[in-house]
């Protein structure tokens, strides 16, 4: 993980994200616990566990936009899920064990990819060798018996070898001059389109059809085709195959593991949607159910997965929720314990909006901007038009559903409609968006309660 300072935290995550203090720092003391934990002594490491991390507040405020932008920020193996995807044990869907399959997944990929870079030089080498053994098949060397002297093969000639050499030299300065690009050879690449086997088990398909894959891969032989490419293209392909074989798996699985056991990081989203005080009867899906299968992972278990048994004791998991219907106390009590920090995010208003618009790196009216400059037309919004759009945007808000930020996003796609539909042909390519434009497209969908209900 990058050791990064708690304030450094802070100060990436104000990049993207207005707002929020609270929150951002939260995330921050808990992303440096972390790094804190691996320093004491060993003997100390294992008793302390993670401090998870419950984000409450109305949607579109940034309690997600927080989970991706950690996810850039930190190198340790991280995951966001949804809670609702996710139902009882027993019953046909994903069970919350597969969130910790996939983060392991996630991780042997990513250490497979680090190390793959790590050796590419060398097996771009091996490539080229490769490419040249196609392009000029090696010749008969001769033969040495040691009571006869040397014996010429039929066919060959004294200086065989040297000729070779030499052509095999001129061909290589031609490879890296790049003049062999557009020359077609054969070559045999992996079959990949191998039957698929799916079977329903307890541990969940994905895992199942991963296995009997693997095992039956054991024991079928792997076809191959041969396909006529390009050498630029035979090149690529070779490249990534010798940086396939020069990787020690076994190595990148237990790191992995490792890794996720030590460092991960699991966000929870709409945990709010398994909250609830349902009175049913029968057996039946419910979100109890999930919450109960829930909180063995987080409290500390052993995950069976294809690279091995994980254990859950020091994963941290952040969860959000909006908890419009439910509260945070409708989860179940051993739930609760688990995530002692509560951080309530606070709703946005018109100052928010205005900061939002302008301010982050991926602002958007700079991504709108963006967008119409490369139609060769320039944009600009005066301050007056942006602060009516923040003012629309909270008064949208209050009158029908409060979406945060998001009504935004809606906002700037129905005032711009026009001009992103006739950018590619308009004549005056300098455009000002002032207050009296947006008052102009937006008031009126606006003032209609009706209308604005479906459209903004």
């Amino acid at each position: 993980m990058k050791d990064l300072k708690p304030k450094e935290i802070v100060t990436e995550l104000d990049k993207y994200i207005i707002g929020q203090k609270d929150a951002k720092k939260s995330v921050a003391i808990a992303l440096r616990n972390r790094w804190r934990r691996r320093h004491v002594e060993p003997d100390l490491q294992d008793e302390i566990a993670p401090k998870n991390i419950i984000l409450i507040g109305p949607t579109g405020v940034g309690k997600t936009e927080i989970a991706r932008r950690l996810a850039n920020l930190t190198d340790s193996p991280f995951y966001k899920v949804e809670a609702s995807k996710f139902t009882e044990v027993g019953y046909v869907g994903r069970d919350v064990e597969s969130m910790i399959r996939d983060l392991v997944e996630l991780t042997v990929n990513a250490l497979k990819a680090r190390q793959q870079d790590a050796v590419q030089e060398k097996a771009a080498k091996m490539a080229e060798e490769r490419v040249l053994d196609i392009l000029l098949p090696p010749t008969p060397k001769t033969a040495v018996r040691p009571d006869t002297g040397t014996l010429k093969l039929a066919g060959s000639s004294e200086d065989t070898s040297d000729t070779g050499a030499g052509t095999r030299e001129k061909l290589r300065t031609m490879l890296k001059a790049g003049k062999l690009d557009s020359r077609q050879v054969d070559l045999d690449v992996p079959d990949k389109s191998s039957p698929m086997v799916e079977i329903f088990s307890n541990t969940g398909i994905e895992e199942m059809g991963i296995n009997v894959k693997d095992m039956l891969g054991n024991f079928m032989p792997k076809s191959t085709k041969r396909r006529k490419v390009s050498v630029k293209e035979a090149l690529k392909l070779l490249t990534q195959e010798e940086a396939a074989h020069l990787v020690d798996m076994e190595r990148v699985k237990s790191d992995a593991v490792a890794m996720v056991e030590q460092s991960g990081i699991i966000f929870i989203d709409e945990i709010d949607k398994i909250a609830g005080k349902e009175k049913s009867q029968g057996p039946e899906v419910s979100k109890e159910g999930v919450q109960r299968d829930l909180l063995p992972i987080v409290e500390g278990s052993s995950v069976p997965t294809k690279y091995g048994i994980v254990k859950t004791d020091h994963i941290l998991f952040i969860a959000s929720g909006a908890f419009h219907v439910s509260k945070p106390s409708d989860l179940i009590p051993e739930l609760q314990g688990r995530f002692p920090i509560r951080v309530e995010l606070t709703s946005l208003g018109a100052q928010e909006f205005v900061r939002i618009l302008t301010e982050p790196k991926n602002a958007l009216i700079l991504q709108y901007m963006a967008l119409l400059r490369t139609e060769g037309v320039d944009i600009t919004f005066t301050q007056d038009a942006v602060e009516k759009i923040a003012a629309i945007a909270v008064e949208v808000n209050a009158a029908t559903e409060n979406i945060g930020a998001r009504r935004l996003h809606t906002l700037m796609e129905k005032l711009l409609e026009e001009i992103l539909f006739a950018a590619p042909d308009v004549a005056d390519t300098k455009i000002t968006i002032d207050a009296a434009f947006v008052e102009g497209q937006l008031m009126g969908i606006v003032e209609n309660q009706d209308l604005s209900r479906y459209i903004l």
